[in-house]
Parts: structure tokens; C-alpha cells; sequence
């Protein structure tokens, strides 16, 4: 064979080789830490909670979003309050979160536990995840609407608009069972 000949078949071997994917998960909080920052003075009680199939359509038909597994961590405060630990997919990796709600049926803050993603990790920042404090089920929780869009992280922060909007649904369904 020729030098050119294999000049060829070395980029065309190279080309076809399967890319290398790099691996990205970075946890930033536990469960019990996301609870003691978004309910410092609290004690909160965590357990798993269960959603009938009606109870998963009806949040579903509400919410606008699937909702994945009938079984729910949640953390109960005294009052109403809860902390509902939560994942949505990113671009590629699931997304783990908590969205504390007050005994007022709102938001308190969220906070990002774990994201897998290579980018888009944006969605940490303080100053977009406070566009949810004091929302709650009346409000649209639509991206571009009431919660901003991030460049570069577009779909992560769609998801995650989109799965708190379906947490305050579940939470609607929830508190009626403590």
C-alpha cells in the first residue's frame, strides 16, 4: 500500500472512533443541608410519600408535566411546610433539586443538589433561582414568561421551571394527606 493509501484509512479510523464522553456530576448539597438552608429554624421530618394514578393524572393534566414516579421525598415542617426533593432531566443528566414551600403555599427557594451536566450549571446561580421565591400554584411558572431564561443553559432551566411548577401541584395533592 502506498503512504497515501493509509494516509485514508488512519483519517477515516479516526474519524469513525467512537468520541469519549467526559462524565460531570457534582454534588453540592445533601438532602438534610438544602433542608437546613431553605428552613434554617425548622425541624423537618423526611419521608416517602405515595401518589395514587389518579392523583399522577391529575397533577399531570394541571401541571402540563409527566410526573415520573408515583413515590415523593418529601420533609414536613409543623405548619405545611415542605421540602420536595426532586429530579428533571438537563440536556443529557438528571438534575436533583429541592423546592422548600412556606406554610403559605408559596416558594421559598430552591436549591440545586446534584447536576450532571458538562454545562449549564448556571441554573446555581443565586440570582436566577430567587425568580421562584413567593411564586405559587396561581402563578404560571412559564420560562421567558415569569422566570427567566439562561443562555447556555436553556433547557436545564426550562426543566427545572417546569418540574417546580409540577412539584407545587404535587404539593397541592399532598398536604391534604398529613
Amino acid at each position: 500500500m502506498r503512504s497515501k493509501d493509509w494516509s485514508r484509512i488512519l483519517i477515516s479510523a479516526a474519524l469513525v472512533a467512537p468520541i469519549p464522553y467526559v462524565a460531570y456530576a457534582e454534588v453540592y448539597l445533601s438532602e438534610q443541608q438544602a433542608a437546613a438552608i431553605l428552613f434554617p429554624d425548622l425541624k423537618l421530618e423526611a419521608c416517602w410519600m405515595d401518589l395514587s394514578s389518579t392523583e399522577m393524572k391529575t397533577i399531570a393534566n394541571v401541571s402540563g408535566e409527566k410526573v415520573a414516579s408515583p413515590h415523593i421525598r418529601i420533609w414536613w415542617g409543623p405548619d405545611q411546610q415542605a421540602l420536595i426533593i426532586d429530579r428533571v432531566l438537563g440536556k443529557h443528566e438528571l438534575i436533583t433539586y429541592a423546592v422548600a414551600i412556606n406554610s403559605d403555599h408559596k416558594i421559598q427557594g430552591i436549591e440545586i443538589l446534584e447536576y450532571r451536566e458538562t454545562y449549564g450549571y448556571q441554573i446555581r446561580e443565586p440570582r436566577w433561582r430567587e425568580e421562584f421565591v413567593g411564586k405559587s400554584i396561581a402563578d404560571p411558572l412559564k420560562l421567558d414568561h415569569d422566570i427567566p431564561n439562561i443562555s447556555g443553559a436553556t433547557l436545564s432551566s426550562a426543566h427545572i421551571t417546569n418540574g417546580v411548577r409540577r412539584i407545587l401541584q404535587t404539593y397541592e395533592v399532598l398536604k391534604s394527606k398529613i
